[in-house]
């Protein structure tokens, strides 16, 4: 098995958003905010090769959209997604297997782009399957008004008909020493890839646990749809993790890429923080 990781871009968020009902005087002293209250987070993508396949974790925003949709999301820096991709030797063509944690637009908007005629998108990874829990296809579909803006018509409508697509029931391994756990309260049908490496467990943690300072159980997302059930999962996987002595890996951390845990009179805290580099 071979791991590599790049940041695709950095964007913006406003810190409370990311923080939920916890005070910013109090997250704000683990992750710093500016002068408008907003944050920096990467977009962390993960590539594994594993028999005969090249998993590409999460695709980024992509560029379908106009300056309109992305005129808050302040986009800046990183590699690229297919820049990233080519200084670790592969071209689109190369990847076999698309994973996608959730449909929410800064995870899935790279798998298609536009092209000229019908349908009018193609994929940015022409043989590659693509892999999503059938119940997010069927949230993201079935639209909300609280997440309207996380499901552009043209992320999720090409995705819903590539015939490529492999709907993901449950928890599973996908491939050899790659498996993924199903989370609800985030969205419905988050993807949480478990990688097992050399001797290693690897969880890449996504938008459950979106950075070290939301290790705590109740430092949550406003975006979660359901706070609780976030709560319960993210106590579940953090418990298995101290004591099996796993590596999360973190998708949205600006300065941490990947820790161990422990137990403190707080709860479980993060132990050692360390590059990704380090394990692959």
């Amino acid at each position: 098995m071979k791991l590599s990781m790049f940041n695709i871009a950095n964007f913006k968020v406003d810190g409370g958003a990311m923080f939920g009902v916890i005070p910013k005087a109090m997250w704000s002293r683990v992750y710093p905010a500016d002068e408008n209250n907003l944050i920096t987070l990467p977009l962390r993508s993960l590539v594994v090769e594993t028999g005969d396949h090249v998993i590409l974790v999460d695709t980024g925003w992509g560029s379908k959209q106009d300056e309109r949709f992305f005129r808050y999301t302040y986009i800046h820096g990183g590699e690229g997604l297919f820049e990233g991709l080519r200084s670790r030797g592969y071209s689109p063509g190369d990847i076999t297997d698309v994973v996608l944690t959730h449909l929410h637009a800064d995870h899935c908007g790279g798998a298609f782009n536009r092209s000229t005629g019908s349908p009018g998108y193609k994929p940015a990874f022409p043989n590659a399957v693509i892999h999503v829990t059938r119940s997010q296809l069927e949230w993201a579909l079935a639209g909300n008004p609280r997440e309207e803006d996380s499901y552009p018509a043209d992320n999720i409508k090409p995705i819903a008909g590539y015939p490529g697509l492999n709907l993901v029931e449950g928890d599973c391994e996908l491939f050899e020493g790659f498996s993924v756990r199903i989370c609800n309260g985030h969205t419905p049908g988050l993807m949480i890839p478990v990688i097992s490496y050399n001797t290693k467990t690897i969880v890449y943690t996504g938008d459950l646990i979106p950075s070290v300072a939301h290790i705590p159980l109740l430092w949550n997302m406003s975006y979660d749809i359901e706070s609780l059930k976030t709560i319960t999962e993210k106590g579940r996987l953090l418990r298995e993790a101290l004591e099996n002595n796993y590596i999360l890996v973190f998708q949205h951390d600006e300065a941490v890429e990947c820790c161990t845990l422990h137990m403190t009179p707080k709860g479980i805290r993060a132990r050692e923080k360390f590059g990704f580099s380090e394990i692959a």
